[in-house]
């Protein structure tokens, strides 16, 4: 999921949440967005209010940002299911018996991409894959 503009990144996970709500097809990744806002019953409430330019103008400054943290989730999804960068999925379904479930290790590894992504914003290039896989081989 590429959106450039926060507000419209946002406004996904609303349309998403609506669809939800109503029962209604879903295109597949907006499936996958269903997904994960079902697993953080925390930030429901969140998609209960009516007013959207007060969500679109929260920077969450000091406190988690919930479309951040879902955001990864969908990246790490992502990359899971494309395999990129190269060799995720096996390392993914290795993790996969050493945590108690699959949310958690979601979680672990969500760590591992945020770093990478911190990273390379950091030195102003693209995400080292290399070292980001090397971190993740060594959760092993």
């Amino acid at each position: 999921m590429i959106i450039n503009d926060r507000n419209e990144s946002r406004q996904v996970f609303f349309q998403t949440w609506t669809k939800l709500q109503q029962s209604l097809p879903m295109e597949p990744l907006e499936s996958i967005i269903a997904t994960v806002i079902q697993g953080h019953p925390e930030y429901h409430s969140i998609f209960k209010i009516t007013e959207m330019k007060d969500i679109q103008e929260n920077d969450f400054n000091g406190g988690q940002n919930p479309f951040m943290h879902m955001g990864l989730h969908i990246a790490l999804i992502e990359q899971v299911s494309t395999n990129r960068p190269s060799g995720i999925t096996s390392l993914y379904q290795a993790l996969l018996p050493k945590y108690t479930d699959e949310h958690q290790l979601q979680h672990i590894m969500m760590d591992c991409l945020g770093e990478s992504l911190w990273n390379a914003q950091q030195s102003g290039e693209m995400p080292d894959e290399k070292a980001y896989i090397e971190r993740l081989s060594k959760l092993r």
